[in-house]
């Protein structure tokens, strides 16, 4: 086998979850090149990276719960109604009550926890779809937003600010950048190789199939490069910037929902009831418990992601959240979610919501008004797609193609789902 060909068909079109991966950020790198080519190099300086991540940070939170949601086959609307509901909510006990930020943190979740279980049980316990359901909710919650602010807006005290408008302290020395940035930059490169090692010595203790050490070198290359680029755009912002905390949320969050998808029995059965519902309750999955808890769990998620975007807002209004569910909603398919359920990645949510959020912000870097930003972004989510699905009918690379070869029955690499049997590293989609 050539070189050209191991790399093509581990860098690429490979069956383990690193391989899968590389073709939706290659599709990222070429936007972000575009438009760093169009714009004159701004997409890419510290000052507008930093801001990408803190105007777009409650997105991608929210494409987390959305691929859970879609990938056990339902539909969540009410998400942005959720959010700007809990804001309402949160910035008003604060104001008026005197409640302390973190406490009104803590509530904000609670509020988000008790939607969660209302439109939960609606569609786990009595069996009305999710669509309606949360059609409901976008309507029920949207006045209530309204009702309880009249529709003003209701600021929210300093020290709530910081979850959205805040970013890593300057400590230590003076290195010419944000040395917490720098440390947290070193970390990930470090889990990046050991993650890498690790990997490498199970597949070669189990006598499984490894790609050639020479093209495991060039995938941690490109890894190692990309993170030490972000470290130093992120670390190099003017004084009083750095990361901001809504990314460290988001980072946090995309870590322990990755490990939740991937490694748990909770996260297995998710896919397994949105690829068959039917045989999953057959073996054993509590079906009920899966649909009620990726509903809760959605609005939670909806909740953080209103009082994020109220702190960088520094208030709470009645137009928050509007449109937010189509985006939320764009990322997870841009990712790779299937439409009829059961497949889909937290990483490939978290590329397809930046691939909307560069998008816009380079459209919006060149000038491009708000109404031609929409139409944009409509046509590139609908063109990339079809182009993609054609390629696939067509037997030539497909990014969606790649990303769903190994949960195909058919799939001749032997790499399909049974039942009983660990996930992929990227997909975990089995019965329990």
């Amino acid at each position: 086998m050539s070189r050209i060909t191991d790399l093509q068909k581990n860098l690429f079109g490979g069956t383990t979850s690193n391989a899968r991966q590389f073709g939706m950020i290659f599709t990222l790198v070429a936007i972000v090149l575009l438009f760093q080519i169009w714009t004159g190099g701004l997409t890419l300086t510290s000052g507008n990276l930093i801001a990408v991540v803190s105007q777009y940070s409650y997105i991608l939170i929210l494409a987390i719960g959305m691929l859970m949601v879609i990938v056990a086959g339902h539909i969540d609307l009410s998400v942005g109604s959720v959010a700007a509901f809990t804001g309402i909510v949160v910035a008003k006990a604060m104001q008026e009550h005197d409640v302390p930020w973190p406490l009104g943190i803590l509530l904000g979740l609670l509020v988000g926890a008790a939607i969660g279980a209302w439109q939960g049980f609606w569609v786990a316990y009595i069996g009305v779809p999710a669509f309606i359901v949360t059609l409901a909710g976008m309507l029920l919650f949207r006045g209530g937003n309204q009702y309880i602010g009249n529709a003003d807006t209701v600021p929210v005290p300093e020290g709530f600010r910081k979850i959205g408008a805040g970013f890593l302290p300057e400590v230590g020395p003076d290195t010419g950048y944000n040395n917490l940035t720098l440390l947290l930059g070193a970390a990930a490169c470090a889990a990046v190789v050991w993650r890498e090692w690790q990997a490498r010595r199970t597949r070669l203790e189990m006598k499984a199939d490894t790609a050639p050490l020479w093209v495991a070198g060039v995938r941690l290359a490109v890894m190692l490069a990309v993170i030490v680029f972000a470290t130093l755009r992120f670390a190099g912002g003017r004084v009083g910037t750095s990361l901001p905390i809504s990314g460290i949320i988001l980072i946090v969050l995309v870590l322990a929902y990755s490990h939740y998808t991937r490694n748990t029995i909770g996260g297995r059965h998710i896919y397994a009831v949105g690829g068959n519902a039917r045989a999953a309750e057959l073996s054993g999955v509590k079906l009920k418990r899966v649909n009620f808890f990726v509903m809760m769990n959605m609005s939670v998620l909806a909740a953080l992601a209103g009082m994020i975007f109220v702190a960088r807002s520094s208030a709470s209004g009645p137009q928050d959240g509007l449109s937010w569910e189509l985006d939320a909603i764009a990322a997870v398919f841009i990712g790779g979610a299937a439409v009829s359920g059961g497949l889909g990645t937290v990483s490939g949510s978290i590329v397809g919501g930046l691939v909307m959020a560069l998008l816009n912000n380079g459209l919006q870097l060149e000038g491009v008004g708000s109404d031609m930003v929409q139409i944009i972004k409509g046509l590139v989510l609908l063109l990339a797609v079809a182009l993609d699905v054609y390629n696939k009918s067509r037997g030539r690379f497909s990014v969606t193609g790649t990303l769903m070869r190994p949960f195909r029955r058919d799939d001749p690499s032997g790499t399909a789902t049974v039942p009983a049997q660990a996930p992929d590293a990227d997909t975990a989609k089995v019965a329990g």
